[in-house]
């Protein structure tokens, strides 16, 4: 059961009918920044290639296009409020948060730096250290790197727990047996981790924290987080499936007609992949799993990128189901399931409101998480 002395009472009400914990991944990349303008060009942000998408093959969703919110910018407040009560409405516990931390230099922060400073949306949150380096990669340059992540050493997690613990004091902050999740991204891409770990659970229990709850990426379902000095995993694996093959016209005709055009994305179907998508119980080892209800990066990544084909609302219904009977021998607390993502337009990794699904996506994540009809309307004191 959770906690009612650790969550915040006016959280709690909602969060005893949940069948789980969802937190969704958040990206901030939907305002300018002068080093986004720098490398892709004055205004760049999310918006630019999830706009200018086109379907590269028959059947293809593209481009996808937001509804209730519009195209949004996150330097306002009322888009940030908006965010959290549709989440709210759908049971999701809180928004995870990417940060950018490059040995010192913050990128795409104000969105979150705003909503810890004004106290709004009430909505809980954590963070996600993205520790990348950004490069080109995508965009067919991958030798080019934009920023470096370098890891200086303890003077500089000195510095990163100074500038995080703002956040993991605030009343908001989403915890685990009363410790401030922290999730890293690539925790094995820090070369003294040990040293990271201990630097981090030290600063913590001197600022009179419970401690910290670190949770780690790694695409290895065997990697331990325990091992590492972290509490839990979070594996996700790219699918290794068969193509997708249309009825009428057959994947290879497809990449032999496209490919001297516009080349073509690796696609597979949802349906085969979901089923992937559920981790393997291992022993000892705590899993925090993901769900994923679309995926398409080709607004991205053009014939780089990874097509999850004919995403639904009922597949994702069955997808987040599985996740869910995963998770359910734990205890609530530790029940936890991260969504990805909240709002990853231009991966096609959303669950906001777009023009062909409307709210279908958000209705599914409130009937397998609260029990609730689509139907029904939750008062503004329930939630």
């Amino acid at each position: 059961m959770y906690n009612s002395m650790i969550i915040p009472q006016k959280y709690f009400k909602l969060l005893m009918n949940n069948r789980a914990r969802a937190i969704a991944l958040y990206l901030p990349q939907f305002h300018p920044i002068p080093e986004n303008d720098k490398w892709w060009g004055a205004g760049f942000t999310e918006w630019t290639n999830t706009a200018k998408a086109k379907p590269m093959f028959r059947g293809h969703y593209q481009p996808h296009i937001p509804a209730d919110l519009g195209f949004y910018d996150l330097r306002l407040e009322e888009t940030r409020i908006a965010q959290a009560e549709l989440a709210r409405s759908a049971g999701i516990e809180g928004f995870c948060y990417y940060h950018y931390w490059f040995a010192g230099k913050m990128l795409l922060d104000r969105p979150f730096r705003e909503v810890l400073e004004l106290k709004t949306p009430d909505f809980p949150f954590c963070l996600c250290w993205a520790n990348e380096t950004w490069s080109g990669i995508w965009h067919g340059e991958s030798s080019r790197i934009l920023i470096e992540q370098t890891y200086p050493g303890h003077s500089d997690y000195l510095a990163h727990f100074k500038y995080l613990l703002p956040a993991f004091s605030d009343d908001r902050y989403i915890k685990v047996d009363g410790k401030p999740l922290f999730f890293v991204y690539r925790p094995l891409g820090i070369p003294d981790l040990d040293r990271f770990v201990d630097t981090f659970r030290e600063l913590a229990h001197q600022a009179g924290l419970k401690g910290l709850f670190l949770v780690g990426r790694n695409p290895d379902p065997w990697w331990n987080p325990q091992a590492h000095g972290f509490d839990a995993s979070n594996t996700a694996l790219m699918p290794q499936l068969r193509p997708w093959v249309s009825k009428r016209k057959p994947f290879k005709w497809a990449k032999r007609h496209y490919d001297e055009f516009i080349g073509h994305p690796t696609i597979y179907t949802y349906e085969d992949a979901m089923l992937q998508l559920i981790p393997e119980k291992i022993k000892g080892i705590e899993n925090f799993p993901n769900v994923i209800p679309n995926w398409d990066n080709t607004p991205r990544s053009g014939s780089n990128g990874l097509v999850l084909h004919h995403s639904t609302p009922e597949l994702f219904q069955k997808h987040l189901k599985s996740i869910l009977e995963f998770v359910a021998d734990k205890p609530l607390e530790h029940r936890v399931v991260f969504i990805k993502s909240w709002n990853e337009w231009a991966e096609g990794n959303y669950l906001e409101p777009d023009l062909r699904f409307g709210h279908s996506f958000l209705n599914v994540v409130r009937e397998q998480l609260l029990g609730i009809p689509n139907s029904t309307q939750l008062s503004s004191e329930a939630l």
